[in-house]
């Protein structure tokens, strides 16, 4: 009888983990007569989630099933409801409501993250979000029916809760497709609402003069230092007593860890995630790996921490495909290791920046920024092709699988 690989979850590490667990059975002459790998995911298809801010976010997945058949890797639709460590076995709900369970043993938990949603009075009920591919698609045709209101400045008014990653590159976006749904000459707002002393705070000191300049060029407005309190049908109130009038608030503040992670093991961050080994095994719990933001792992000898993002997801996944294999077949395990950072935040029509390394050194900005964005959009590599020979000086040993 084979032997069960399980990867739990279809992002960017779900799909790389079953890439390299592939990789690693072909080079050891092994066929799923030997080693069973299966994917559990709820849909068969992979969605670019760092680009559902844009418009047309049904465009923003691929299918999966045509590359998992081309590797020999089983596909299981569903959603893991349960997770038994001590069993090793998961319960797996289908599309139809049936509950199968499936064994293994060795798991990779891939089960990536959610957008944080505290309990504001209002979000559930009148916030959008860009987190999910459904979400998104809510959004932008939401955001097209604004033209059929009468015209206000609450219905040309759309505040984005939170000036991270995410809701930057949401908020640049915005003025380009406002004016497409209300013309070229519109007067239209866009706010953000950041709870932190800085938009973008979490990049550090160098990109912040760059990030102001851009919200500044498109007119993009920002409150910081407050935090949104309440959310009705109308628009916001901030924890500074203010009222914003608004049809459209977008909810950006925050991810947390797949619930998945309590299931296997304890010991979690404050973003629930798993504690994990350099060779990503969860603490404790020698036959579960993790990957991907669900995984708290170093990437460094410095002490950087993966961060919830494709780029580490990629790496992390191929890593924790390789790494799951290779404990099962009893060859020496990997340790992850990604040295070279970078980051490129889109800031829509002025362009973009591009930053490398964790004190973000800016390399890129305006049109030259968002040529790399588009580059990095479309050819989907880690890292950026002028980069690769960085990246095979810090000795990442699977880098050469693309």
């Amino acid at each position: 009888m084979s032997k069960k690989v399980l990867i739990v979850g279809g992002g960017f590490a779900g799909v790389w983990g079953a890439l390299a667990a592939a990789r690693l059975l072909d080079q050891q002459g092994k066929t799923s007569a030997d080693v069973e790998v299966t994917l559990v995911s709820p849909q068969p298809a992979l969605t670019i989630r760092p680009r559902l801010y844009e418009p047309s976010p049904e465009d923003m997945s691929a299918p999966l099933l045509p590359l998992l058949d081309a590797i020999g890797v089983r596909f299981v639709e569903g959603t893991v409801a349960e997770i038994r460590t001590g069993d090793a076995q998961v319960d797996v709900i289908a599309t139809n409501g049936a509950r199968r369970t499936l064994p293994y043993d060795r798991l990779l938990l891939t089960s990536g993250s959610k957008l944080f949603r505290p309990p504001v009075p209002g979000l559930s009920e009148h916030a959008f979000s860009v987190d999910q591919l459904g979400d998104a698609v809510a959004l932008d045709k939401h955001l097209a029916g604004l033209a059929a209101l009468p015209e206000t400045s609450a219905r040309n008014t759309v505040v984005v809760a939170g000036g991270g990653f995410t809701g930057l590159e949401l908020a640049t976006e915005l003025p380009l497709r406002l004016r497409q749904v209300f013309g070229a000459n519109a007067k239209f707002s866009v706010i953000i609402v950041e709870r932190g002393g800085e938009v973008g705070g979490g990049l550090g000191e160098n990109p912040r003069p760059i990030i102001v300049e851009a919200l500044q060029s498109l007119g993009v407005e920002y409150r910081s230092g407050i935090a949104v309190a309440s959310i009705d049908a109308g628009g916001v109130v901030t924890s500074s007593g203010e009222r914003i009038e608004a049809r459209t608030v977008v909810w950006t503040a925050g991810m947390r860890a797949s619930s998945l992670t309590a299931q296997v093991s304890s010991s979690l961050d404050p973003l629930g995630r798993v504690e994990v080994t350099p060779d990503l095994r969860v603490v404790g719990i020698p036959h579960v790996f993790a990957a991907g933001d669900v995984a708290r792992a170093l990437t460094d000898e410095q002490g950087h921490y993966a961060l919830m993002s494709c780029q580490h997801a990629v790496a992390m996944g191929r890593f924790g495909g390789h790494n799951v294999v290779a404990d099962l077949l009893g060859a020496p395990t990997l340790e992850y290791r990604q040295r070279f950072y970078a980051t490129c935040l889109d800031l829509g029509e002025w362009g973009a920046l591009y930053t490398e390394g964790w004190d973000r050194e800016i390399k890129l900005t305006a049109a030259a920024g968002k040529e790399r964005k588009r580059a990095i959009n479309t050819m989907w590599i880690y890292p950026p092709a002028p980069n690769r020979a960085t990246a095979l000086a810090a000795g990442d040993p699977l880098i050469t699988f693309g």
